[in-house]
């Protein structure tokens, strides 16, 4: 058993990671940090996970490397950068949870995020946790930066099209919609559910902090540079995202074709499904896994590529997808702890 240390679990990220690594077969769960709930049991805090035999402790380094040899970073951006050198020091393979190592270029990271970079040096050690798109890479690695979850969603949903050239890069055009959870657990006026319930709302229009970060898997992808318009909405429900991807045709293409493209693209993928031709995903398809599901379509008359994908945003826009990541870091069974089928109502 691999010994596992949560930095941040009583987040909802964070106690998705735990109900993850508590159910996994080769994972051990030996400590989970939080400051406000320091002294506190996991079990009193989410009684859901009343299994869980552990109180959350204040977070310290030292401790994390006794009794660990993986961490999950749950963590806001800044705190990462802080936790991250120490722990690799430590030998701790790290799986990264906040934006601090996703963005590979420093400047990027502190025009969007406003802080100067502490730990720029590690950047080039980062790996972009996206398996679909950087799997070798993540084999073996000791820190991954694990993507947001409209990032997840989006480049999904446009890297067959934007890889095989059917798509033009000149200009990708995100819609996308978040379950309130994606908020964090902390308490905002946004998020009260009078706020919330029965409203859909666009918010941080044009200044999203994701924007680079797609923009700079889909040009990876493209080899060319790629311009990103992204729109994040807030809707009424608990968890999961849809993200609709526009893009334009670089010659005609039928829906049909598109659909052979996506299958043949994700065909190896454990946890990606594209659906056939007609019908698009809807985020209960996926609730509570690591599964994306896609749909595309082929607006001739507009010449615009359709694209849409469905995850959990604390799923694989978050937990599962680190622990994925954690499989595949370890050298352990990339499907290992998140294979059980998705529940159908």
């Amino acid at each position: 058993m691999i010994d596992v240390a949560i930095v941040g679990a009583a987040g909802y990220t964070g106690a998705e990671l735990t109900r993850l690594v508590v159910g996994h077969p080769q994972l051990s769960l030996t400590m989970v940090t939080s400051v406000a709930d320091a002294g506190t049991k996991v079990s009193e805090v989410y009684p859901a996970l009343a299994g869980v035999d552990l109180a959350y402790v204040a977070p310290d380094l030292a401790s994390i490397a006794e009794v660990a040899q993986l961490a999950f970073l749950a963590v806001p951006h800044t705190a990462a950068m802080e936790l991250v050198p120490p722990l690799m020091k430590a030998g701790l393979t790290v799986v990264d949870l906040s934006a601090d190592f996703r963005l590979t270029d420093v400047a990027t990271y502190e025009r969007w995020y406003g802080v100067p970079h502490t730990a720029a040096q590690l950047l080039a050690e980062a790996v972009y946790g996206l398996p679909e798109m950087a799997r070798a890479e993540i084999v073996g690695a000791q820190l991954v930066a694990c993507p947001g979850c409209y990032p997840t969603a989006s480049v999904l949903a446009a890297l067959p099209a934007i890889e095989s050239g059917v798509a033009a890069t000149d200009r990708v055009i995100v819609d996308a919609k978040s379950g309130v959870s994606g908020a964090g657990r902390t308490p905002a006026a946004g998020t009260h559910f009078v706020s919330a319930n029965e409203a859909v709302s666009p918010y941080k229009v044009a200044i999203h902090r994701h924007t680079p970060e797609i923009a700079q898997q889909l040009t990876l992808a493209a080899g060319a540079p790629v311009t990103v318009t992204f729109t994040p909405h807030l809707v009424p429900m608990t968890r999961g995202m849809l993200a609709t991807v526009y893009l334009e045709m670089a010659a005609p293409v039928s829906s049909a074709d598109l659909v052979s493209l996506y299958a043949e693209r994700y065909a190896d993928e454990p946890f990606i499904t594209v659906h056939g031709e007609g019908r698009y995903p809807s985020t209960a398809e996926v609730r509570g896994s690591n599964r994306a599901h896609i749909g595309v379509a082929a607006d001739e008359n507009a010449g615009t590529i359709i694209a849409m994908c469905a995850i959990d945003n604390l799923g694989k826009g978050a937990a599962s997808q680190a622990v994925q990541c954690a499989n595949l870091a370890l050298r352990l069974d990339e499907t290992a702890g998140l294979d059980a089928p998705v529940p159908v109502v």
